[in-house]
This record gives structure tokens, sequence and C-alpha cells, in this order.
């Protein structure tokens, strides 16, 4: 019997281990370790990448969010717009700043924000969007942006799963007043431990995310702000300016192993994933449609075959948030997918005689 993992970064490493191996001693040798110049020289990079003015690395994805929206004022009594469908990080640091989360439904076919029901939740305490390009699928970034611009609101995009991916020919990261990324390992940028980094044009938020990474100071040991300690390690910062090189080549082909997917899972009732022709989804996530889909997923385990549920219980559900008053049924769309949304393995390095056994696997379950 096989034994297909949902990710191997094993597999990943073995193709950069040596390059790995020898930026991290250059890093030991150089004896800075804390905002040093690998650190400086990939926020330029990913600047660069994004074609954004700032980068900002910060300790973690959580992070980058929860600075982002200190840096821009929001605070307590504002209500921040997001949707239930996604990491609870995205709405636990709309609570740590004071503000409070407002949940709205998904769309069926993307599984990110749907755009009209915003609008109805717009009032006066309203000051933020955070939409997130679930999965790496880009948000509807255009209707989000007129619609913030008619209300003066700040947009946030959460871009944890999306780095890489497009939205008609810009990158994500690049659509918003700022972004965030994740750089936890099973990230399609992953480094070998925590980090993340908040992305902007706007010079002012960016010199305020700087000062909060580092208590709150500028210059040092002068405290203008109540910051925060914050600041992306120089061993991950090399090693992250490694696999930014080959960010592009991996997503590519995890898109060429989600287009054979989609092909081959054509003849069941599974649902595959909707990938609009103006975006580029980058699938940090291969997620399918089932309604039996426990079966279906302790039936792969039998055959040994990995997958995951994301995400079992919207956040609009969670104990921490039934204060809020959300009703069952109340986001039907968001609570209909987590009952039935489950992803099976897609990494660069899965070869082709495991995705044929993945497609056989399934196709035996329905037979």
């Amino acid at each position: 019997m096989k034994n297909i993992p949902l990710l191997d970064l094993k597999a990943q490493y073995q193709t950069i281990r040596e390059e790995v191996r020898q930026a991290v001693d250059q890093v030991l040798d150089n004896g800075a370790y804390i905002m040093g110049p690998e650190v400086k020289a990939f926020e330029a990079d990913v600047a660069a990448y994004i074609g954004v003015k700032h980068a900002i690395g910060v300790a973690n994805g959580t992070d980058a969010l929860l600075l982002a929206l200190d840096a821009a004022g929001i605070g307590e009594g504002d209500e921040v717009i997001t949707t239930p469908f996604t990491f609870f990080a995205t709405a636990e640091v709309i609570s740590q700043v004071g503000a409070t989360p407002v949940f709205v439904d998904i769309d069926e076919k993307t599984y990110n924000i749907d755009v009209a029901q915003i609008r109805t939740k717009i009032n006066e305490k309203t000051k933020a969007i955070i939409p997130v390009h679930i999965f790496g699928q880009p948000a509807n970034m255009d209707e989000i942006m007129t619609l913030a611009n008619e209300h003066q609101l700040f947009v946030l995009e959460d871009a944890a799963q999306a780095m890489g991916s497009e939205y008609k020919g810009r990158k994500i990261g690049s659509l918003g007043h700022a972004a965030t990324y994740s750089f936890f390992p099973t990230k399609n940028l992953g480094g070998y431990g925590d980090g993340g980094m908040i992305v902007t044009n706007d010079d002012e938020l960016a010199q305020r995310i700087r000062i909060l990474r580092v208590h709150g100071s500028s210059p040092k040991y002068y405290h203008s702000m109540i910051g925060y300690n914050s600041r992306l390690d120089e061993l991950q910062a090399t090693m992250l300016r490694i696999k930014l090189r080959f960010l592009d080549q991996w997503n590519d082909a995890r898109r060429d192993k989600a287009t054979f997917y989609n092909e081959a899972l054509a003849n069941t009732s599974l649902i595959t994933p909707f990938a609009d022709d103006d975006r580029k989804h980058i699938y940090h996530l291969y997620i399918l449609q089932a309604e039996n889909r426990d079966e279906m997923m302790h039936y792969l385990k039998e055959k040994g075959i990995a997958s995951g549920v994301y995400y079992p219980v919207p956040l609009h559900q969670q104990n921490v948030y039934l204060p809020l008053g959300y009703q069952e049924g109340s986001l039907p769309v968001s609570e209909y997918m987590s009952k039935r949304t489950f992803a099976i393995p897609l990494y660069a390095e899965l070869d082709q005689d495991a995705m044929n056994y993945i497609v056989e696997t399934i196709q035996a379950f329905y037979k």
C-alpha cells in the first residue's frame, strides 16, 4: 500500500538542499541573526516580486495581520468585515485590536467572500474589509476596492495562502491598501519555521509598521508607540530568498497537477475547484466537494492517501464568537461547505504514479 502525504516538505527540501545549507552557513558566519542583511534583501525581493514599494518582515502571518490593522488605526468600537471560511487568525486579530469581526458569507464557486453581501453589512462603524484569497484563489478585488473607495474603508488582503497568485495580471498583494503573507512551512512559499510579511504602497503605513514591529521604537530605545516584538528571523529570510526564486516554477507545477485532477475526476460526483479565467489560482490546497466527505476521507486513509478538512467549523460558529449572535443557517454557504469540502495531496514534487493512484482510488470508491 502506498503512503502519500497531503504535503511532502522533505521532498521539496531535497531539491534545494545544498543551496539552503550554504546560505545558513553564511548567516552563521556573518553573526547577524536579527534584522540583518538577509532580512533587508528578502524584503526588497518580495517588494519587487509583488510590485509594491514596501515589504516589512515580521515574526509570522498572524502578526502581519495584527500589525497592519494596528498601524491603520483600527481599534475599539470599529467593525471589520471578513469571511467566516478561513483560518481563525483572520478574525482573531480583529478582536485583538479591540474591533468586532463582521462575517459575510462566501461565494459557492470560489469559496471567497461574496462581495454582493458586503454592502449590506457596511455602517458607520465599519472601518475595514479583510478579503482572504482562500486556497490560492484571488478574491474579486475590483468590486471590493470600488466598495471600499465609496465608503473610505481600509482593505487588507489576507494573502497567507496566495503568494504568487494573480488577479487580472497583477500580483495578489498589490491591489488593496496593504496585504499580509504567512511563511508557515506548509505555505506555497514556506520557511523552516514561522515568518510573515506585510506589503503596501503607503509610505506612512509602512513606517508605522516598521516602528510597531520593534516595540514601537524609532530610533532604538526611543518609544513613540506601544508596539510588539515581531521580527523576521535572519535564518528564515535567507532560506526564503532561495525559495522565492523557485516559487513561480512550483506554483506552475501545482497548476498543472490541478488540471490533471480536474480532468481525471470529471466523471465522478465530486465538485472540483473553480478557477476564474482572469485570475491565476495557485492551489495552496486542492479542494474537492463531496456529499459523503467523511466516508470518502476514511476510504482514502485506508488506502494510504492523506486528506484534510479546511475548515470544519466556520468562524461565526466557533465558541468564542457565539456571543456575536449568529444563528445556525445565518451564513448557509459557509456552513454547507464546512461539511462537504476536503483537500487531497497536491504539491510540486508529487509524481504522476502517486496522482494516478489517488485518482484510481477515488474512482474505485464511487464504483
